[in-house]
């Protein structure tokens, strides 16, 4: 029994080092082909902006090309059951979001993972405010003139979102919620494809990301109402927060890069470090201001803390809100 019970112990102790062996020898090989970026929302939004604009310097640090790979459905869970089930290799990455992994666990009842147990997070990339925006020839300017629009119309307002869940959807119940109006969620399968119908008028109004509502209030094609957060963004000094109209109301996005979980730490301290380098591009940090989105840089440890903290908070929301999907 003694020596059976060694020769577990002594098979044990082998499988284990050859893994670490393998996991070392990946990390010092690490990279010598392609790495994907799964973006879980159609291409034009936020989530897709942000992927490409580190995906490129990050391709630049790691000497190998990055491709972003547009996966949209389900509020994200389509990119993020294709990220799970990818080798945990480090070839597969994701653009993660405060919607696809904070969010979609309460607001889904069925999902065929978890977005926190099976993915490894790397770091949080950049905060985001929501901004509220309207089309020009809605008879609301402001956001008392919603409201009070709103009231006098139950239902007949329309906000689109990019995707059940997303915090473009949440943002808008949040909004309904506490200002006490009814109005009609549009969901679709990315920012991208919202904005297109918002800017044509089929849609009225949408608590877009930044980065992808932004430029066209800059070319006068769409009303901005206000921001999400506390503050007022510096980008739009002028537009106020909803919270100075709505008592309590606070909504603020964020996106992070993720692995599949059981990538080699090895190769998460890789990317993580070249990441590092990205963030601290004066480009990068033009280009992220421009888009309205605040960059950020983290241990995966501080964005797991992090990402923790967020699911407590969204997980209210959703209750409150009342949301739900199936």
């Amino acid at each position: 029994m003694q020596l059976t019970s060694h020769r577990a112990r002594l098979a044990t102790l082998c499988v284990t080092s050859l893994l670490a062996f393998c996991g070392l020898a990946q990390a010092q090989t690490y990279p010598n082909k392609p790495i994907t970026i799964v973006v879980p929302f159609a291409a034009g939004g936020a989530t897709d902006i942000l992927a490409r604009v580190v995906g490129q310097h990050l391709g630049d640090e790691l000497k190998q090309s990055v491709i972003v790979d547009n996966k949209p459905g389900a509020g994200g869970n389509v990119g993020g059951a294709f990220l799970v089930k990818s080798a945990p290799d480090g070839y597969t990455l994701y653009m993660g979001a405060v919607g696809t992994q904070t969010i979609n666990p309460f607001l889904y009842k069925k999902m065929s993972f978890d977005p926190i147990k099976d993915m490894a997070a790397i770091s949080r990339v950049a905060n985001v405010p929501n901004l509220l925006v309207a089309h020009p020839d809605k008879p609301y300017k402001t956001v008392p003139e919603l409201i009070a629009y709103a009231q006098a119309h139950p239902g007949k307002v329309n906000f689109g979102s990019s995707g059940s869940g997303t915090s473009v959807h949440l943002s808008g119940e949040l909004f309904k919620s506490l200002a006490r109006v009814d109005m009609t969620h549009v969901p679709y399968k990315g920012s991208g494809p919202a904005m297109s119908d918002l800017l044509g008028g089929q849609i009225d109004i949408m608590f877009d990301n930044m980065p992808s509502a932004l430029p066209h209030v800059k070319a006068g094609k769409l009303v901005p109402l206000a921001v999400t957060t506390p503050k007022r963004a510096p980008e739009l000094p002028d537009t106020p927060s909803i919270g100075e109209f709505v008592k309590g109301y606070e909504a603020t996005s964020w996106f992070g890069l993720f692995a599949p979980a059981q990538t080699p730490p090895a190769v998460i301290q890789t990317v993580h470090t070249a990441l590092g380098k990205v963030m601290a591009r004066a480009e990068v940090k033009a280009k992220l201001a421009e888009l309205g989105a605040e960059p950020v840089y983290e241990t995966p440890r501080q964005f797991d803390t992090f990402i923790t903290a967020e699911a407590i908070k969204w997980r209210r929301v959703v209750q409150e809100s009342g949301a739900s999907v199936d």
